[in-house]
This record gives C-alpha cells, structure tokens and sequence, in this order.
C-alpha cells in the first residue's frame, strides 16, 4: 500500500481505504454472506427472495447496519466533517458492496477534494476520473501542475494555498470548460502574470480569485482580464496592487462586466462615480498612502515626584515621554526625511520651573512630535540588543550616545510642521515600492511607549562665594532702611521689608534662569513602559481602517499618585488650570483604581471614491 501524500491519485487511494469499504458494517462477509454468495453455489430454493426476518442467526439486516454508519455514537460513524459522497459510498457499501470496483470510482466522481494531504504532484492517473468536474487540492504543496494530466471535464479548479509561483504551467493545456479558477494565498508574482489570463487560455472563465499574492501591475493585469467576456466575479484584495487608492475604481471601469469585485457587489453609482478612469492609467502614480494616527495616551506614570530636589550642583532631572511604532523604509525623497516615526509627549520633570504642566491623572495635553531616523533606529521595536535590554533591564542608559550637546540634540525630538495643531500625532506615509508593504502589513505593527530621562549637570560649579552678593545688598538694603526708618517711622520700615523681600526673589530667579544655559547632559535612560503589536492584515483584506486602543496594563502605583496629589494641592495655579481635579482623598480610600496606560492608534488606507479624485491627487 502506497503511503498517503505525494501524488494526487496515491492521496485518493488511502482516503477511500480509510473509509474502510470492505470492512464491517461495510462490504461483504459473515454479516451478510448469505445475500451476496456466488450464484454458483445457491440453490433453488435460495434464488427466492426472502423476508428480513428470514435473515440466519449470524447475519444483521441492512437497516441494522445503516444504522451503525449514520448514528452519530456508533463507533463506525463517519468522522466530523465528511463529504456526502463519503456518507454515499458508505452507504452504498453497505447496500450493494458488489458495485465497488475501480470502474465505478472512476466513473462516479464528479468531486474530488484532496486539502491538506501533503500532495506536491498532479499525477496522470487523475484522467481516469471520466466525469470529474470539480477539483480542489488545496493547503498542499504544490509548486507546478502539468495541465496535461488535468482532466478536460474540469469546470471548477482549486489550488488555494499552494507555492505556485507562476501561472504559466497551467496554460500549457488549462482544461477548455474551466469557470471557476482559484489560486488565492500562492506565490505569484511579477507583470508577466497578467499574460496567463486572457480569453486565449480561460474562454468560459466566470470567476476568478488571485487573492493574496504578489501582484503588482494593475494596469497590465487589467488589461488581460478584460479580454475576459465571461468574468463575473474577481478577488484580487490581498494583492500589493490593491492596495493603489483608486484600485476598486480602476478595475470596476476597466471591467464593464464585473458583478463582484472582492466579496462586494458593484453597484451601478460606483459605475458611474468612477467613469472613464479605466483610460487614465497612464496618468496615475503607482503608489500607496497611509495615514497614521496616535492620541489620547493616558495613565503615565509621573515618575518625577520620587525624585529629589536638586541642589546646586544638580542633577536637574527632565522627563520626555515617546510613542513609537513600526514602519516600512520610505523612499528617498519628500517623506524619507520623516520616516523615523516617533510620537512625543513631552512632560517636565518637579526640578523645572514648569511645575504647573506636570502630567495629570488622563494626560489631557500631551504634546506629540516626531523625531527623526537616528533615535527611531535606537527606539524602534525592532532594534535587537538595545530593545531587549530595555525590556530586561527596565531603565537603562543608552550606549553609544556623546555627551556633546549637539550629538544629543540629534536625539531631540523635532516638530514636525506637517502635523495637526491639535493634540495628537498624524502622518501621511507615501510608499512606490508595494510589496514591502504588504509584507509589514501581514507582520503587523509595534507600538511601543518610552520614557526618556535625562539628568544635566552644571557646566560649571558656582563659586562658594555666590551668598556673598546677596548679604552684601541686604546689608546696604539695611542702611537704606535705617535712614528710612529715621525719616518715616515704622511705615518705613516695613516698606524697606518688602523691598528686601523683592530684591531676593529677583536674584534667586535670575539665578535659576542662568542655570539652565550652562548644563551638561549625561546620555539619555531609556525605560520601555508598554509595547504590544497592532494586527494590520484587515487593511489587506479590503478595511479601509484599523483603530485599536492598546492596553498596557496598569503602570501607576499609589504612592507616586499620592505624592502628585499632595505637590498638586500645595500649586493653586496649577489646580486652577485643570478642568477636572481628582480630590486628594479619592486617592487614599480603598477604591483606588489607577486607570491604565493606554494609547489609541488608527491606520487609514487611503483610497479614492470618484475618478475626479483619483485624476486630482495622484495624476504624473
């Protein structure tokens, strides 16, 4: 017996031996020898016919045995999932096993379905099927079929996750009947493919499905297919092609006689609204355009209250905080210099002087900008050693950075004048080169939130002799006074008061706005806070949009928000600003439920509703 897989008709072979059809229930032998014995050795008397309740001691009746095949508890059931020509032949072999020859296999089978039966070759034994129509040999191995041994019945031909690179195998001799072809989730790829189908190869072609391959040239392909006069139903999504913003469009026009386009009707407005696009291919720009999104980040964790004050000599403690995700390399051109995506939300460390813009409990004025290629490639998802360690190690300093303040302003975030002024990150992705793109919408997408932190130190030390300055004016603040005191009386003297109070804030205020001006900073710690992957494969498969609101789990601790809560209560500007405060006590109860570190992220694939759209934003 030939072991199951490798050709199609050795695959065949062992399905039917497992359906056991000369075995009991099935077949003939003690169960039902006495109706099935040769005529040779029957008498007379047993060429009468007889009643069921005739039937010898050792021997089941038929209805007993058909019972055994078709309860569902019976240990000779079929297993879940058969066909009805499984359940048919089982029956039969039951009924009248004397039919079961080859003869009558090769002749009863209109269908054949061989899924995931390891088969790599269509062997010529598949043209002793006289009547079959229907073939699928799907979820197989199958790099190439020799269309000679395919049987010239065939109306419907199934070869769905296959390796098939080309198409053009099958056009040595397709079988002349085919309405149906399906090789959808193969290998094609390059233009040459669109030469396999034209009317030359596939004349009564009704349906065709080339979903998920590497189709590129929509104006080649569009151009075999309409030679096409039968085609009615066409799943092309999956294809680099389809993902062009006026892909629907093109292909409804240049197909009058399309009812179907990828599992959607055509409908007559869509005929109209894209009229006379199918005679412009040459005029539109062969590329894709995505839009992505990122906002409404919340439950950051304020690290800065568990720092201390600086003193003197520093350190000055500043936070950044980054949403990064991944994203295919652009082109050289007008958007490579913006292909290092890195959304920023920038929160200052308690040392600044902005206090006031601490991070509040839901983040509601996140400021978000893109940073440039060389920190992407430091903070990207997929940046090897360095992404591990941040994940180990939590915070750690990043290697390789100078301490010289123009290298680290390379790190910096910039602005980037093409976003939205609104809070929130947007940005237009232009890409040529589509199947990349389909390869990093298949992958998926990470995104990722880093916490940047950044200590500086003075350039140099103030001088020990700094104090000095301001007792020397406060002791002529004094003399001022006396004299003053002398003239007015007690009134002076509370005036000089409040001039000495005035003088000191003034000094002690230049002296913190100096400082800043002469700091050095060490190389940036990095701390990834959460990073989880965005399924894009729907944008593949004909979604327009994918908006997912990433859950990282809960980052803030009871302490830190209590200590934000009482540094906020002390600040009554700051508490003036916030519409929404949460009271100081609602942090200490027992229904403490920190809100979760979350960032919504929604990526748009751009695609035209009108031909005059299309002619407008993506004519040469």
């Amino acid at each position: 017996m030939e072991t199951p897989g490798g050709t199609v008709s050795a695959a065949v072979r062992e399905h039917l031996r497992q359906l056991c059809l000369r075995e009991f229930p099935c077949g003939t032998g003690s169960w039902n020898k006495s109706r099935f014995l040769p005529r040779t050795w029957r008498t007379w008397r047993e060429l009468i016919p007889r009643d069921e309740e005739a039937v010898s001691p050792g021997e089941e009746p038929v209805e007993a045995l058909l019972g055994l095949v078709r309860s569902p508890h019976s240990p000779w059931a079929l297993l879940e999932g058969s066909s009805a020509e499984d359940r048919f032949l089982r029956e039969l072999a039951i009924q009248n096993p004397l039919m079961l020859k080859d003869t009558f296999f090769y002749s009863y089978f209109r269908s054949l379905r061989v899924v995931d039966k390891q088969v790599s070759l269509v062997d010529k034994d598949l043209l002793k099927f006289l009547n079959l129509e229907e073939l699928v040999l799907s979820a197989n191995q199958i790099q190439e079929i020799d269309a000679v041994n395919l049987p010239p019945t065939l109306k419907v031909l199934e070869l769905y996750g296959n390796e098939i690179c080309s198409m053009e195998c099958l056009c040595a001799a397709p079988p002349p009947r085919l309405q149906h072809l399906g090789l959808g989730h193969n290998k094609l790829l390059g233009p040459l493919e669109s030469l396999y189908v034209t009317c030359n190869h596939w004349p009564n072609l009704v349906s065709l499905d080339l979903s998920f391959n590497d189709l590129t040239d929509l104006q080649g392909m569009m151009a075999s297919l309409s030679t096409l006069r039968r085609l009615r139903l066409l799943v092309l999504q999956g294809n680099p092609l389809a993902l062009l913003p006026y892909y629907r469009g093109f292909t409804i026009d240049s197909l009058s006689q399309l009812c179907v386009l990828d599992d959607i009707t055509v409908s007559p407005s869509e005929k109209h609204q894209f009229r006379g696009l199918g005679r412009s291919g040459d005029l539109l720009a062969r590329q894709a355009q995505l839009v992505v999104t990122i906002g409404n980040v919340k439950g950051v964790q304020d690290t800065s209250v568990l720092d201390p004050e600086p003193g003197p000599q520093g350190p000055f403690i500043t936070y950044s905080y980054y949403v990064t995700y991944d994203f295919v390399e652009e082109e050289e051109g007008e958007g490579s210099e913006y292909g290092g995506v890195l959304a920023e939300i920038v929160m200052p460390s308690s040392s600044a002087e902005q206090l006031a813009e601490d991070i509040p409990e839901d983040v509601p004025e996140e400021v978000f900008e893109e940073h440039e290629d060389s920190a992407e490639s430091e903070l990207s998802a997929q940046s090897g050693e360095r992404e591990d360690s941040l994940v180990s190690g939590g915070s750690a300093p990043l290697p390789g950075v100078a301490d010289s303040a123009e290298e680290l302003a390379k790190l910096r975030p910039r602005r980037d004048p093409r976003l939205c002024p609104s809070p929130g990150y947007e940005m237009q992705h232009t890409l040529k080169d589509l199947v990349p793109l389909k390869a990093f919408l298949l992958a998926g997408t990470t995104v990722t939130i880093v916490e940047e932190k950044i200590l500086s130190w003075p350039a140099v030390l103030p001088p020990v002799d700094v104090p000095l300055p301001a007792k020397k004016g406060k002791g002529e603040t004094d003399k001022k006074g006396k004299k003053e005191k002398d003239k007015k009386g007690k009134d002076g003297k509370d005036t000089a008061g409040k001039r000495e109070k005035e003088v000191a804030k003034e000094q002690k205020g230049s002296k913190k706005k100096e400082l800043p001006k002469e700091l050095r900073q060490d190389p940036p710690i990095l701390r990834v806070l959460g990073s989880g992957l965005v399924v894009l494969e729907p944008l593949l498969a004909g979604e327009p949009l994918v908006s997912e609101v990433c859950n990282f789990g809960v980052i803030r601790t009871l302490e830190t928000d209590r200590l934000t809560s009482l540094r906020d209560s002390k600040n009554k500007n700051k508490r003036a600003k916030k519409e929404k405060t949460k009271p100081a006590a609602a942090v200490y109860n027992g229904d403490y439920q920190p809100q979760p570190l979350t960032v919504e992220v929604q990526i748009q694939l751009n695609q035209c509703r009108t031909a005059e759209e299309a002619l407008r934003e993506f004519a040469l």
